[in-house]
């Protein structure tokens, strides 16, 4: 039986109930945003795919707008009043200093020239403005695993996650760890102002073993070897 997100996420409820403060980096994820949102701010979800964080985010955003390179996904988007369009991320159809956010979940990971994508978000916040990602760490024991098996990635996720061969895109990590990341964000006028590196035991727990297993490594390896990074980088506003 695959590993269904529904199983997964009942791992991490248990997990947070052995842990106390811990919670998954999709919730510390919507908990960065909200706490840099304001009324008003124009929005830009890169990758925006069919739904994700706009939908948790509702109507607190005013003015969304969703871009993603893959147009099957933006006509299947579960918000259908969302402006949205077809674009690159190293090719934003934006002006300069248009929008106050940048959200981009499990983006980071794909990009194969992160300096152009940097770049280009830099170049289309307004200064002051915030860029928040959440992303596979590189270093990670999955992430690892994902890399040893690339080519086979499109055929192994739909039998071990149970997800559709179409939603399994290559992975490059190249804007994935600490220095990466504050490197690129330097480049991009921007700098890194918070970074969690947050533990998830969950991406192997096929098994309850299996689970327990990681959950007791997660307590032992170093930062940076945590699945996934939740972070903020912030453009100059002089």
């Amino acid at each position: 039986m695959p590993l269904s997100l529904d199983r997964q996420n009942a791992y991490r409820k248990r997990y947070a109930r052995a842990h106390p403060g811990w919670r998954p980096a999709t919730e510390r994820y919507e908990m960065l945003i909200r706490a840099h949102l304001r009324p008003g701010m124009t929005v830009l979800d890169l990758g925006c795919g069919r739904g994700g964080v706009l939908e948790q985010l509702g109507a607190a955003v005013e003015r969304p707008i969703g871009l993603d390179p893959d147009f099957a996904s933006l006509r299947e988007h579960r918000l259908p009043d969302l402006p949205r369009a077809v674009a690159l991320a190293d090719a934003l159809p934006l002006r300069a200093g248009c929008v106050d956010l940048v959200l981009a979940s499990w983006v980071l990971e794909h990009v194969t020239n992160p300096a152009r994508v940097f770049g280009e978000i830099g170049r289309a916040l307004r200064p002051g403005g915030a860029f928040i990602f959440l992303a596979p760490g590189a270093h990670s024991l999955a992430a690892l695993i994902n890399r040893a098996f690339g080519p086979l990635q499109r055929w192994l996720v739909p039998r071990l996650y149970g997800r559709h061969e179409t939603d399994a895109f290559p992975v490059v990590y190249r804007a994935n760890t600490r220095a990466q990341i504050e490197a690129l964000a330097r480049g991009a006028g921007m700098r890194l102002d918070t970074l969690l590196q947050i533990y998830d035991p969950t991406y192997f727990a096929f098994h309850p073993l299996l689970f327990r297993l990681n959950a007791a490594l997660s307590s032992i390896l170093p930062p940076s070897m945590a699945e996934h990074l939740v972070g903020v980088c912030v453009k100059s506003s002089g």
